[in-house]
């Protein structure tokens, strides 16, 4: 249709484009074997890693929930994009220049499309950016430097200002020849009875990027007097930005937190800005609601936190840590983190500085060490936890210790690690002036008492998962086929230039395999033109073929490691498991034949078919056993 991508530029996108970098922006990625990597799933929350990426063939398969595809594939799902979008999002990363059937240059679409969003939060970010250095942008400026923040750092963390009129950033884009409703669409603008005007009027801005870098959203703060808004006014939800998947600071954090496995979560832009500054570079924020679920799946995958050394104060192993002001409203925020510390496999921390300064304050006041300094005086959340709920009683009476004993001791039963439980409920004791053996029992009992539902990975070990009905590979046979169909997927060119090999892969037939699924996926190679035919996007040609019914195990065979995968050895090693597999179709045939014959009965014209055939199968079998 008009306007569609070239398909050979669609190839050469998938071909070209670094699936490893791409989706290392997303998860963090560590060997898995020759030729493979794998990490925590960003498609479903896991707390062992079953998301592999096989950088050769251009193709990642989650073993867990069954996801997979290609490059465009994981943008797609994992950014909401449709597939031209996705495509035009990785083509200059891919380096390749798109061509459109329709003629030279994309149409102008009919409706909002991410691209289009995207260049306007870009257009916008700089439009605030600039207006940062404008007479009337004064008042930001001294906000922004009496937070100790000078022209370098707002240029760093491209924060600009808003103007005061009504129209300001609505006239800059309007000149650009964006649409009404792609301007509705990016948040940028509310709407009364004469149209649209600018929703961020006399206010600080901060760009709010995606791990990627893309401007997303902003984050408002209020400057004037005169303003009757909230302190803090965010981008609301929109395709691009949603606030409970957002969070600040996270593309210039994303380093730090793969390299340190260790994120720190503050309250604030400035806090965020503060920390980078004294050094803290994996320092992020939340925009406009609190550390949530999805928060957690966003950092657990940055981590890689896949378990290891846990729990254990000073162990090495992936960290989370808080900071909170010394307020009610920080302790709230605390003891809501501890209720999402059991989707952490990471250790989890509280730094509260002494005084209640944040860490903007705190560098102000005391200096880039000191923000150092209150990140490496964390406690455990969980002893912070303990200790803030013994602060609501009176531990002076003994009613007050036994209430505050009562509602404590849940809070150790709790506990992830049951060898710290003891531990901790002894602490409790000293902590309440109490008989050690008391307490310890009264944890016990809340530990008992409390219903707990299972982990999402126990829930599907329970329920067999979808793991479970995959074929058993611990079968030889069912092995044999699955790496012969990997390596017909992921090594085309490698049995093509091995003789032997490709003369097994021309004798394969689809009735040699004994699994369904493989049977049909052999089925859908064959239709592709086989190996003979295979070209760059070769495993997209076949998923095609196999149908929405089949295409999820191509993707899963394409994915899967194989034991021998250097160049030199890649056609020997297929053509070792094709033979395997056709020998083991030539050997039930020969069965077959031998039961018939014994049926025809001896001496019959068609036993005597069937013993011809027989022999041609033997012969067949005994080259191949020789080759």
């Amino acid at each position: 249709m008009a306007g569609t991508i070239n398909r050979d530029d669609v190839a050469s996108v998938r071909q070209r484009a670094s699936i490893e970098q791409i989706v290392g922006q997303y998860v963090t990625l560590t060997p898995a074997g020759v030729g493979s990597m794998r990490g925590l799933c960003p498609f479903h929350d896991e707390r062992s890693p079953s998301f592999h990426v096989r950088p050769a063939v251009g193709r990642y398969h989650c073993f867990g929930c069954g996801e997979g595809g290609d490059v465009i594939d994981f943008i797609m799902k994992l950014d909401g994009m449709s597939f031209v979008e996705a495509v035009e999002y990785l083509a200059p990363r891919a380096g390749v220049e798109l061509r459109y059937e329709a003629g030279g240059q994309r149409p102008e679409p009919s409706g909002p499309q991410r691209a289009r969003l995207l260049e306007v939060h870009r257009l916008a970010a700089q439009f605030y950016r600039e207006a940062l250095a404008g007479p009337e942008a004064a008042i930001g400026r001294e906000f922004l430097t009496g937070r100790g923040f000078g022209k370098e750092a707002a240029e760093d963390f491209g924060v600009g200002y808003a103007p005061q009129g009504w129209s300001a950033l609505l006239d800059s884009l309007r000149g650009r020849n964006f649409t009404e409703p792609e301007l509705k669409a990016t948040g940028l603008f509310s709407e009364g009875q004469r149209g649209l005007y600018d929703r961020f009027r006399g206010r600080l801005i901060w760009p709010i990027r995606d791990v990627t870098g893309e401007v997303i959203g902003f984050g408002a703060r209020r400057l004037h007097d005169d303003d009757q808004g909230p302190k803090y006014l965010n981008t609301p939800d929109t395709q691009l930005y949603k606030k409970a998947q957002v969070l600040y600071g996270i593309d210039l954090a994303k380093s730090a937190i793969r390299t340190d496995r260790t994120v720190v979560v503050v309250e604030g832009y400035t806090d965020v800005m503060a920390c980078h500054l004294a050094g803290v570079r994996n320092a992020v924020a939340t925009c406009g609601t609190a550390f949530g679920e999805d928060h957690v799946k966003i950092v657990r995958r940055l981590m890689g936190d896949t378990g290891g050394a846990r729990l254990t104060v000073g162990a090495v192993g992936a960290k989370v840590v808080f900071t909170f002001d010394g307020d009610e409203a920080g302790q709230n925020a605390a003891l809501k983190s501890f209720g999402l510390d059991q989707q952490f496999l990471a250790q989890t921390f509280v730094a509260v500085d002494p005084d209640g300064l944040d860490p903007c304050d705190v560098r102000l006041h005391r200096g880039d060490e000191a923000v150092r300094g209150l990140l490496e005086a964390r406690v455990p959340l969980f002893e912070f936890v303990i200790k803030t709920t013994l602060a609501g009683h009176d531990l002076n009476t003994p009613e007050g210790r036994v209430t505050a004993l009562r509602a404590a001791a849940p809070v150790v039963a709790r506990l992830r690690d049951s060898a710290l439980r003891p531990e901790y409920g002894r602490r409790l004791a000293g902590w309440l002036g109490m008989d050690t053996d008391t307490v310890l029992a009264t944890v016990t009992r809340a530990g008992t008492s409390g219903s707990r539902s299972p982990t999402a990975d126990q829930a599907a070990s329970a329920s067999g998962g979808q793991s479970s009905r995959r074929p058993d590979r611990r079968d030889p046979m069912v092995r044999a086929e699955a790496l012969s169909l990997g390596a017909l997927l992921q090594a085309p060119e490698a049995i093509r230039a091995d003789p032997a090999a490709l003369r097994v892969a021309d004798d394969l037939a689809a009735d040699a395999y004994v699994v369904p699924q493989y049977r049909a996926v052999f089925s859908a190679v064959a239709a592709a033109g086989g190996v003979r035919a295979a070209g760059k996007d070769w495993v997209t040609q076949v998923a095609r073929e196999a149908g929405e019914d089949f295409a999820s195990v191509v993707n899963e065979l394409a994915v899967t490691p194989l034991p021998h995968d250097k160049p030199d050895t890649l056609g020997v090693y297929g053509g070792s498991v094709m033979s395997k597999v056709l020998d083991g179709y030539l050997t039930r045939r020969i069965g077959d034949l031998r039961g018939a014959m014994q049926r025809a009965g001896e001496g019959t014209d068609e036993a005597q078919r069937l013993f011809v055939e027989m022999i041609a199968l033997e012969t067949k079998r005994r080259s191949l056993r020789s080759d």
